[in-house]
């Protein structure tokens, strides 16, 4: 639930930064202003206000958890570790991303906890404005995602949206940073599936020689490859390596 929090924090003010220069700053005007001209602020209408902006922007969470966590990484190269195994359908998609999911948290575990100290709780606390929680709680996944970014993706990303170049790392702004970071996170993948995939086309390459020598054309060679990869999976405790060879793929 803490990790839901957190994520959905990030959305809170996303679309206010992305689409106004000033980051959202007319909010705290206003309030201000209504101060200044003697109203009072209801805290039970602000907190039914930041439930309905929680529950509505609630449908943001999927695509914050793609674009923007190690999700997208683990789920690809579990989806090509069954294909270099023969099976496309199994485990099922529930249970790989059920796995994802879980591996996701595991790694970003001290992210999420910091963005949680940092700007869930005060903001639902009352002790931190919208502006002020969207700022401390975008820092952690932003060092997060530059950690995984190559220079090369970002610098693409600002060339093609045609915005000034950035001086620091700080001027690169999310509209930039989550795209480079997906292309970094595609590409990461698709490495380790390479790796992956060799040891079982090796086997089917043997597998086919075999048969060949054999003269035993007409037989399929995963009809024999299948069991054979499956069994040196389980011999080498591949589920174990696939995961821990992930979690120390992340900076």
């Amino acid at each position: 639930m803490r990790a839901a929090l957190a994520l959905l924090m990030l959305a809170l003010h996303l679309p206010l930064a992305w689409a106004d220069p000033a980051g959202g700053q007319a909010a705290p005007a206003l309030a201000n202003a209504a101060l200044a001209a003697g109203a009072t602020p209801a805290p039970e209408t602000a907190q039914a206000v930041r439930v309905v902006i929680g529950l509505t922007l609630l449908a943001l969470l999927p695509a914050l958890l793609i674009c923007m966590t190690a999700f997208l990484r683990i789920v690809i190269v579990l989806s090509m570790l069954r294909h270099a195994i023969g099976m496309p359908e199994t485990p099922p998609n529930t249970v790989l991303i059920g796995l994802a999911l879980f591996m996701t948290l595991f790694t970003m575990s001290p992210v999420l906890q910091q963005l949680n100290d940092q700007a869930v709780q005060p903001f639902m606390d009352g002790r931190l404005a919208m502006q002020g929680a969207y700022e401390k709680g975008v820092a952690p996944m932003r060092e997060f995602m530059l950690r995984q970014t190559r220079e090369q993706d970002l610098a693409l990303m600002v060339e093609v949206s045609k915005a000034k170049r950035p001086d620091t790392v700080a001027d690169v702004g999310n509209v930039q940073l989550i795209p480079a970071f997906m292309l970094s996170e595609l590409r990461a993948a698709f490495q380790i599936g390479f790796v992956i995939f060799l040891p079982f086309l090796l086997i089917d390459l043997i597998v086919s020689s075999v048969l060949m020598a054999l003269g035993m054309m007409m037989m399929p060679p995963t009809t024999v490859a299948l069991p054979l990869k499956i069994l040196m999976f389980i011999l080498v405790d591949g589920w174990t390596l696939v995961l821990k060879a992930l979690v120390g793929s992340f900076h």
